[in-house]
């Protein structure tokens, strides 16, 4: 696309990648984009690169607005290589342009690139780069969602540039929030946006909350956020901060999903009457196959309701590899404030389910106890086992649920 001025002198020049399906693991059935901005000022700054497959796109983009080689300084907010990747090409145009970084993406971006020509300006929280008649004031995220990360805040444009919060893995024609909606639905977007928090920044709530806790005591004027993926948030940017707000707390749906593996498909006999049991108890429900299923797409189901039941046959008296992956994939990302229950099917021995139950002690999950084991295939006087497990896991659902509600 063409660049696109978001504000007065302040330009979208980023690309969009339609194509891609797997971002380091995480499925990425919508594409992308690689957002980086570029203020023509006195002094024209860029603000991130983009992936390096699209270095010729990220300078033609540029070079529609202006010379690269009049690049005065550039502001690399997060080393992550999908927005830092192409700063070596964007410098073969640019070679006397500064480079306005944290400490520790310096150190990172060392390790990727022959820095020693280049020129760095090392910053902290509240240090300024003023190109004339904007200023670009730094704030340091670590951890949101690298070490290295930071944002920009324009005051003069009330525009903060949030590097990968706010972001959402979406290629999309519009470029803002506005447009999408003239196409596509809050749910789509909203779906996004779950997908994207649970997969990447699930680990970091508490640090969340805490910077946007600290950016509204700042008392920044924010009309506009522009992060590095997906939509730029011009008209509702109260919408998008509140949602992470819910999201960083463990905001859940009052739901369940039932996320299994199965061998011989017993377990996955055991799932039907479950589900219906839940359902029976008034509370909604999907079911998730783990190898018909993507492993981003089980992470956000999980995220986003209140409860889990894990479905596992026993193989070596240990839980299904699939559903062992899963379990061991969500333990990385430090779910907070779910209830979890297991279940499944063994042949000569058990031990699945035990297993399931560990790893949720593990993780500090509410677990119902004890979980649902079947010998072989289920009987009936099982299927009707299975039923009463699932309406009593939610019936505990529901009275765990209702403590969020009353806070």
């Amino acid at each position: 696309m063409k660049p696109i001025e978001i504000k007065p002198g302040i330009y979208w020049v980023g690309v969009i990648d339609w194509a891609i399906r797997d971002f380091h693991g995480y499925v990425t059935k919508n594409g992308t984009t690689y957002n980086n901005y570029l203020v023509m000022d006195d002094e024209v700054t860029l603000l991130d690169t983009v992936k390096h497959d699209f270095d010729a796109t990220a300078v033609e983009n540029i070079r529609r607005v202006v010379d690269p080689y009049k690049i005065k300084n550039i502001v690399i907010n997060h080393i992550e290589p999908d927005h830092a990747s192409s700063i070596a090409a964007i410098m073969e145009y640019a070679p006397d342009a500064t480079i306005f970084i944290t400490e520790r993406g310096k150190k990172g971006l060392d390790r990727h690139f022959d820095t020693s020509r280049w020129k760095f300006r090392i910053v902290k929280s509240g240090d300024t780069l003023k190109t004339g008649k904007y200023t670009l004031t730094f704030l340091e995220t670590p951890m949101l969602h690298w070490p290295d990360s930071m944002v920009t805040y324009i005051p003069e444009a009330k525009l903060l540039i949030s590097q990968d919060a706010f972001g959402q893995h979406m290629a999309s024609a519009a470029r803002f929030d506005d447009e999408f909606f003239s196409c596509h639905s809050q749910f789509e977007l909203d779906d996004a946006i779950v997908d994207y928090y649970a997969n990447i920044l699930m680990p970091f709530g508490k640090l969340i909350e805490a910077k946007i806790q600290e950016i509204v005591k700042l008392g920044l004027e924010i009309d506009m956020i522009a992060p590095d993926h997906g939509i730029i948030w011009r008209k509702d940017p109260g919408y998008i901060i509140q949602r992470y707000l819910d999201l960083a707390k463990g905001k859940a749906d009052l739901a369940a999903v039932i996320i299994y593996d199965t061998m011989w498909h017993s377990t996955e006999l055991m799932s039907d009457p479950i589900m219906n049991g839940i359902k029976d108890e008034g509370v909604p429900c999907k079911v998730i196959k783990l190898r018909s299923t993507s492993m981003s797409e089980a992470i956000k189901e999980f995220w986003r309701a209140r409860g889990c039941l894990i479905g596992t046959p026993t193989i070596n008296n240990v839980m299904f590899p699939s559903v062992a992956e899963f379990l061991y994939h969500l333990a990385g990302l430090r779910p907070k404030d779910r209830i979890v229950g297991g279940f499944g099917s063994y042949g000569w021995g058990g031990g699945a389910v035990k297993e399931a139950y560990a790893k949720f002690q593990q993780m500090g999950l509410e677990a119902v106890e004890p979980g649902l084991q079947v010998l072989y295939k289920p009987s009936a006087e099982d299927m009707d086992r299975c039923y009463e497990f699932g309406r009593d896991f939610a019936k505990r659902l529901k009275e765990y649920h209702g403590k969020f509600q009353a806070v």
